[in-house]
């Protein structure tokens, strides 16, 4: 439930960071040293202090394998992180959170022991039948980027994107309908097409919430798929970057968060919204996450490495942070009070418990989308991996089969059914 920059699966500045710890980047800066120090001698010895410095990243950057880069190995900074050549005989902590080395990939398996994930050439011609279990490509129509996504309590999920485009999958809904996925607002709240960023459903899945640009707001029922226009609440007409919702239809508690670091509380009674005046937890940071594990419980981050709770529905926030993460913080889920989970754009997630921060490696890349339910964390990177773990157990990359990088990943809260959504209209399905 917040907004992502589209990242390369290995681009130039998680580079940098592990080439930081090199002994080429130690003899580099003693070059830039020792030539800075004769300039009084002669100016072009900047030039070359200048050349000793620059040219050896970019030399090595260019020239890197494709599954490494040559004397830079994975980053391994984090405190909390497992180190690269450690074994596969972790040791998982009371609450089973020992994290995975980052250059193991192993393949996710069902129950049956089968592996899990398709091809994405095969996946969209395959029928679900025919489909192994576990991460499959779906067959969506919009090329449009998808930047949140939400599993309601019956197995129906609902995206949104670019353009205010609203697509849904609700075959697993108890409206028994056989579609596949299909379009349902095609330009979002009262046809402005504006970007969609946020999407929830209600604890009984009854109603979607869509949030996004221009303080687009809009409460979707889904029974009927009739969609009811609430855009700028308490009249803002900031862009929301995230929405949680909490209760059941009818008596909804609904949060929105913006860049100006503030979050606007709705409550849904009656048949009608009342808004709260907007308030600001960190003192103006920009809020990257909003989740609520509940009506009064939930958290939030910001991109200053504040983490916030709620425990009266939004009505106050007190802070839990700062994380001291090395990243900017990215998207954050909740089971309830002192249950917390953040990720970084640095591919590390925090956990929260008992007043202390824990940090775990999962993979290299920003982790843009966390998911949680009983007995299960599922988390999804900007180079279009998957990542799933279950209680006493170690993270393991799933074999989803995505291109693109994914943004967001919702989990059904008592059943298998989770969705990740991502760039280029790109979504992926377990069932």
């Amino acid at each position: 439930m917040a907004t992502h920059d589209a990242r390369s699966a290995d681009g130039f500045v998680p580079f940098f960071r592990r080439y930081t710890k090199t002994w080429v980047h130690a003899v580099a800066t003693a070059l830039l040293t020792a030539f800075g120090t004769l300039t009084f001698v002669n100016r072009w010895f900047v030039a070359l202090a200048l050349a000793a410095y620059v040219v050896p990243p970019i030399v090595l950057y260019v020239q890197r394998p494709l599954d490494d880069t040559e004397g830079v190995a994975p980053d391994d900074s984090n405190d909390g992180a497992t180190p690269p050549d450690r074994g596969a005989d972790t040791t998982a902590d009371d609450r089973g959170l020992e994290s995975t080395p980052a250059d193991r990939k192993p393949s996710a398996t069902t129950d049956e022991g089968m592996p899990a994930g398709a091809s994405a050439g095969s996946a969209d011609t395959e029928s679900r039948a025919d489909r192994s279990p576990g991460w499959n490509v779906a067959a969506v129509p919009t090329e449009a980027t998808l930047r949140d996504v939400t599993v309601t309590d019956g197995g129906a999920a609902y995206a949104v994107g670019d353009g205010g485009v609203t697509v849904a999958d609700t075959r697993g809904d108890a409206s028994g309908d056989d579609r596949d996925w299909a379009v349902v607002l095609e330009d979002g709240p009262a046809a402005s097409g504006a970007d969609l960023c946020g999407v929830e459903a209600t604890a009984d899945g009854d109603a979607v919430w869509l949030a996004g640009d221009g303080g687009a707001v809009a409460r979707l029922e889904t029974d009927s798929g009739r969609h009811t226009d609430y855009t700028a609440p308490a009249g803002i007409t900031d862009n929301w970057l995230g929405i949680a919702v909490g209760g059941a239809a009818g008596d909804e508690t609904v949060l929105l968060i913006n860049g100006s670091g503030a979050v606007c509380r709705g409550r849904y009674r009656d048949g009608e919204p009342s808004w709260d005046e907007p308030m600001a937890p960190g003192g103006g940071s920009s809020l990257s996450g909003i989740d609520l594990a509940d009506s009064p419980v939930g958290y939030c981050c910001d991109t200053n490495d504040g983490v916030f709770e709620t425990t009266d529905g939004g009505g106050s926030f007190s802070s839990v942070g700062p994380v001291g993460a090395d990243g900017t913080l990215e998207a954050v889920a909740t089971l309830g009070h002192e249950d917390c989970l953040v990720s970084a754009d640095d591919g590390v997630v925090h956990r929260y418990g008992g007043g202390t921060w824990t940090p775990e490696r999962v993979g290299e890349e920003a982790i843009c989308g966390l998911a949680r339910r009983e007995g299960e964390t599922l988390a999804c990177s900007a180079d279009g991996a998957i990542y799933e773990r279950t209680d006493a157990a170690e993270w393991n990359r799933a074999d989803a089969g995505a291109s693109e990088a994914l943004l967001a990943v919702s989990v059904e809260s008592g059943g298998d059914r989770a969705v990740a959504v991502g760039e280029d209209g790109t979504v992926l399905e377990r069932r």
